[in-house]
C-alpha cells in the first residue's frame, strides 16, 4: 500500500515551482519506481527534453508573467545540454533590452526608452479618449437621425423620391463615418534613437528603388535630384545601392544619369564634409535652405559652395538642353539596342557606377554607392503591368547585383530631405521586439495626417507608394514561414539560378557576397528585366508587388497585412522626404481620379477588406482599409446632398424638421459634431482655422469631380466599356500656373470635363437659393425651410473660390 501511494504521488502533474520536476517526470516511465533519486547518476544517460511555452497576447498574458515561466523552466535541475530551454538566451537578451509589455499593453500609454532602445511608441491618450467619447456621442446622434428618416419614410405622407434619395445619402455618410472610427481608436506616436544602432559594419545592406516613366511629365532634372539625394544618404557607402527604373526608355534619362554620377563626385564629398542636411542640390541652393547655408557659412565653406553651385547650374543647363533635343518615350523596345545617345540608348541595362571601385579610395568622403540604370523590355503584345511590373523587375535585378535585404522605394519627384532617414528606418527593422513581423516602415508623404497615426496603432499603417523602407522577404512569404516560397523556386520565381541563390541568401541559407559586375551578370539582369520572364511564374500573384490593382503599393501593403505582417509609421520633426505636387486643378484631379478608381475597384473585388480582410486581420484594421477603399463612394452621396435639398428648397418641399421641432436639434448636433471633430484634428495637428476651412472646400470639390469620375470609371470597367489604364501625373511646372497656385487661386485650365458637375452644382445652388429665398419672402414658412436654406448658403460660401476661378477677370 505504501509503494502504491508513493507511485500515485509521483505521477501527479509536475509543478515548475519544483526544480526537480524534470527528473520526476522522467522517472515516470515503464518499469520505474516513481522515485527520481533512483535515476542513473550519469548525466549522459538522460534523454533530451524540449520545453514548450505558449503565449498569444501580451495585453492578456503580461510579458512579466511569461518571462517568469521562461526563467523557471531554464532553472530546472536537469543537465543543461539536455534541456532545450537553454536556447532561450537570445530571447532573454532581447527582453533585457526592452519588454514588449510597455509597447503593446493597453494598460500603459507610453514606453520610456532604455539605454539600448531603438524606438519608442506612445499612445496619444488625450486624443484616443476624446475620439472614443466623440465616437459614442456622435453614434447616438446619427442613430437618432437615421431613425427619424426611416420612420418618417415608412409611416409619413412625404415625397418618396426626395426623402428616399436624401436618406440613401445619409446612410452612405454614416457607413463611411463608421469605417473612419477605427483610425481614432488607438492613435500612437513613434520616436527613434539612431544613436543606439550598431556600428556601420553591422548595418544591413540597403537598395534604393527610384521609378520614372516619362521625362515630359517628370522632368529629368527633378529625377536626378532624387537620385543624388539618395546617393548622399548617411549610410555606409559599400552597403548602399541606388537603382533607377526608366519605364519610358528615354535616351535623355540615361544621359542625365551619367551626368548626375559625374556631378556626384563633387556633390557627395561636399555634403559629407560640411554635414549638409538638405542633400538635394536643387533644394540646397534655393531660398528654402537659406538658414542652413547661413549656419554652415565659413571662410572655407563659401568658395567651395560657389564652385559646387556653378557645377550644378552647368549640369542643370545640360540636362534641360538634352531634354529639348530628345525626350520621347519608347514603348516598343528590345532589351539591348545599340544606337546613338540621342536616338535610343546603348543598353537597356547599364551599371553607371560600381562601388567596388571604392576599394582603392583612401578618403571616405569621396566614395560613391553602386548606381544602376534599368529600362526593362517593353512590347505592345505583352502586358508591362505599369509601376508594379517595374518594381518587380527591380526586385529581381537588385537580387543578383547587390541582394540587400531592405529597400527604399521613391517616386522620381520625391527626394530625400533628411540623410538620416535610412538609419531612422533601421531603428524599426533591427529592433528585436517586432522586427520578425515588420514588413515596412512608412514615412509621411503628407505632413498633416491623423489617419496614418491612428492606423499605426492597429498593427501598422497603409503603404503610401513612396517613402517607405521595405523588407524584401515580406514580398515572398508570410512571417515565420521563410521556407514556403523556396519549395518550388522555379515555378514561383522563374528559371534563374542566380536569382534563386540570392533569395536563399535572404533567409540565411546561402550567404552570398556581392561580386564585381561582369558581363555574365549584366546579361542575366537583362534576362530578368525582359517582358517574357514572368510568364508561368507567381510574380504579381503571390510573389512581389500585386498586379490585381493599379494602386500597387497600397494594395500590396494590404495583402502583406492580411498575411500577418505589420508596419510602422514614423512622423519625424524634420520631413525625411519631400516631393513635387501638382499646382493646377486638372493634374490634381486626374491624380485623385486614378487613386479613387483603383481603390474602389479593389474594395469591390474578391479581396474586399470587409470580407477577405475580416477573415485575415482584425476588424479595426479591416475598417481602416475599408475606409481607404470605400470613402470615395461619398461622392455619390455628396452629389445627391448638393442637388436634392436645394431643389426641394426651390419648390418649398421640406426635408428637415422645423426649427422648433426637437428633432431639428438632432440634425444640428450631427452637423456641429462633424465640424468640431474636423476642427479639433486640424488644430491639434498644428493647422489653423483657415486650413480647416480650405479642407472643407477641397473635400467638396474632389467629391463631385475626381472621386465621382473615379466611381464612374469603375462602373464602366465592370460593364466592359473601359479598361485599366495607368495615368501618370504631370509634375512639370508651368510658371503661370505656379504663380496662381502661390497666390491661392484655383486654376481650371484644361479641366473642363471635371468642371461640368462642379459648375452645375454651384450654379444650381445659386439659382435654388435665390428662388427659395424669394419664396420665403413671398410668404413661405421660414421655420420649416430653414435647414435647406442654411445648407444651400453653406455650399455657396464654400464655392466662392470656385466662382472666382470660373469667372474671368475684367478686361481679359
Amino acid at each position: 500500500m505504501t509503494t502504491t501511494s508513493k507511485a500515485k504521488q509521483s505521477t501527479s502533474p509536475p509543478n515548475l515551482g519544483d526544480r526537480n520536476a524534470a527528473a520526476v517526470a522522467t522517472s515516470d516511465r515503464p518499469g520505474s519506481f516513481g522515485r527520481w533519486r533512483w535515476l542513473p547518476g550519469d548525466d549522459d544517460k538522460f534523454p533530451l527534453i524540449d520545453v514548450f511555452i505558449c503565449t498569444a497576447d501580451p495585453s492578456k498574458e503580461p510579458s512579466l508573467g511569461v518571462m517568469n515561466t521562461v526563467t523557471s523552466a531554464m532553472a530546472l535541475d536537469y543537465p543543461p545540454d539536455k534541456l532545450a530551454v537553454s536556447k532561450y538566451s537570445i530571447l532573454m537578451a532581447a527582453i533585457s533590452l526592452h519588454s514588449s509589455y510597455g509597447l503593446l499593453s493597453s494598460r500603459t500609454s507610453s514606453m520610456e526608452p532604455t539605454a539600448a532602445s531603438l524606438n519608442t511608441c506612445t499612445v496619444q491618450q488625450p486624443r484616443a479618449a476624446l475620439g472614443r467619447l466623440h465616437m459614442l456621442l456622435h453614434f447616438f446622434a446619427v442613430s437618432a437621425l437615421l431613425y427619424y428618416r426611416i420612420s418618417n419614410l415608412i409611416h409619413g405622407s412625404l415625397p418618396l423620391l426626395s426623402w428616399g434619395l436624401i436618406t440613401l445619402s445619409e446612410l452612405v455618410f454614416a457607413f463611411i463615418w463608421t469605417l473612419a472610427q477605427a483610425f481614432r481608436w488607438r492613435p500612437v506616436v513613434r520616436t527613434v534613437a539612431p544613436e543606439n544602432l550598431p556600428g556601420d559594419e553591422k548595418l544591413p545592406a540597403l537598395d534604393v528603388f527610384i521609378c520614372t516613366a516619362d521625362p515630359k511629365k517628370e522632368p529629368v532634372v527633378e529625377v536626378m535630384n532624387t537620385v543624388l539625394s539618395a546617393m548622399a544618404l548617411d549610410y555606409p557607402t559599400e552597403k548602399l545601392a541606388v537603382y533607377l527604373s526608366d519605364d519610358g526608355g528615354a535616351a535623355v534619362t540615361l544621359y542625365a544619369m551619367k551626368e548626375a554620377c559625374a556631378f556626384a563626385r563633387s556633390w557627395l564629398p561636399f555634403c559629407r564634409k560640411y554635414g549638409v542636411k538638405s542633400r538635394c542640390p536643387e533644394a540646397f541652393f534655393s531660398s528654402f535652405c537659406d538658414d542652413e547655408r547661413e549656419v554652415l557659412e565659413s571662410n572655407e565653406f563659401k568658395p567651395e559652395e560657389g564652385k559646387i553651385q556653378s557645377n550644378y547650374e552647368l549640369f542643370k543647363r545640360d540636362e534641360e538642353k538634352a531634354a529639348e533635343i530628345e525626350d520621347s518615350v519608347n514603348d516598343d523596345r528590345p532589351a539591348c539596342v545599340e544606337a546613338s545617345i540621342f536616338n535610343l540608348f546603348t543598353n537597356s541595362f547599364l551599371v553607371v557606377y560600381d562601388n567596388k571601385k571604392n576599394e582603392g579610395a583612401t578618403d571616405d568622403h569621396s566614395k560613391l554607392p553602386l548606381l544602376v540604370y534599368m529600362s526593362r523590355e517593353k512590347r505592345p503584345s505583352h502586358p508591362h503591368r505599369f509601376k508594379a511590373g517595374a518594381l518587380n523587375a527591380l526586385l529581381r535585378v537588385s537580387g543578383i547585383m547587390g541582394n540587400a535585404p531592405y529597400t527604399l522605394v521613391l517616386d522620381g519627384d520625391m527626394y530625400c530631405n533628411d540623410p538620416t532617414s535610412a538609419k531612422q528606418a533601421m531603428c524599426f527593422h533591427l529592433d528585436p521586439k517586432f522586427s520578425d513581423t515588420l514588413s515596412f516602415a512608412q514615412f509621411p508623404q503628407i505632413f498633416y495626417n491623423t489617419k496614418y497615426q491612428g492606423m499605426d496603432g492597429i498593427k501598422g499603417t497603409v503603404c503610401a507608394g513612396t517613402g517607405y523602407f521595405l523588407k524584401k522577404k515580406a514580398l515572398y512569404c508570410s512571417p515565420y514561414q521563410e521556407d514556403e516560397f523556396l519549395e518550388e523556386p522555379e515555378k514561383n520565381f522563374g528559371f534563374s539560378t542566380k536569382l534563386i541563390d540570392s533569395l536563399q541568401a535572404l533567409t540565411g541559407k546561402n550567404v552570398r557576397e556581392r561580386e564585381n559586375m561582369s558581363d555574365a551578370t549584366i546579361e542575366e539582369a537583362k534576362k530578368l528585366a525582359s517582358c517574357t520572364y514572368e510568364q508561368n511564374t507567381r510574380w504579381g500573384k503571390d510573389i512581389g508587388y500585386s498586379y490585381d490593382c493599379l494602386q500597387e503599393s497600397t494594395f500590396t501593403g494590404y495583402l502583406l497585412h492580411c498575411k500577418g505582417w505589420t508596419s510602422a509609421y514614423l512622423y519625424p520633426e524634420r520631413p525625411c522626404f519631400l516631393g513635387c505636387t501638382t499646382v493646377d486643378m486638372k493634374d490634381a484631379l486626374i491624380q485623385l481620379m486614378k487613386w479613387a478608381s483603383g481603390l474602389v475597384q479593389a474594395g469591390l473585388s474578391k479581396f474586399s477588406p470587409l470580407t477577405y480582410g475580416m477573415s485575415k486581420m482584425s476588424a479595426l484594421q479591416s475598417m481602416c482599409y475599408g475606409y481607404f477603399m470605400f470613402s470615395h463612394l461619398s461622392s455619390i452621396a455628396c452629389l445627391l446632398y448638393g442637388i436634392v435639398p436645394q431643389l426641394s428648397f426651390l419648390y418649398g418641399v421640406p426635408l428637415y424638421p422645423k426649427v422648433t421641432n426637437p428633432w431639428f436639434a438632432v440634425f444640428a448636433a450631427v452637423f456641429l459634431s462633424s465640424l468640431s471633430q474636423h476642427t479639433y484634428e486640424v488644430v491639434s495637428s498644428g493647422g489653423s482655422m483657415r486650413t480647416m476651412w480650405n479642407e472643407q472646400r477641397i473635400w467638396m470639390i474632389k467629391s463631385v469631380t475626381a472621386c465621382l469620375f473615379g466611381c464612374f470609371d469603375v462602373l464602366m470597367k465592370y460593364v466592359g466599356m473601359a479598361k485599366a489604364n495607368f495615368r501618370l501625373t504631370n509634375k512639370a511646372i508651368d510658371q503661370e500656373k505656379l504663380d496662381k497656385y502661390e497666390k491661392g487661386k484655383f486654376d481650371f485650365q484644361g479641366a473642363k470635363m471635371f468642371m461640368i458637375p462642379l459648375t452645375m452644382l454651384v450654379l444650381l445652388n445659386l439659382g435654388c437659393f435665390i428662388g427659395g429665398m424669394k419664396g420665403l419672402i413671398s410668404g413661405g414658412d421660414v421655420k420649416e425651410m430653414f435647414g435647406q436654406g442654411f445648407l444651400s448658403s453653406y455650399v455657396l460660401v464654400l464655392s466662392l473660390p470656385i466662382l472666382e476661378g470660373l469667372i474671368p477677370k475684367i478686361g481679359k
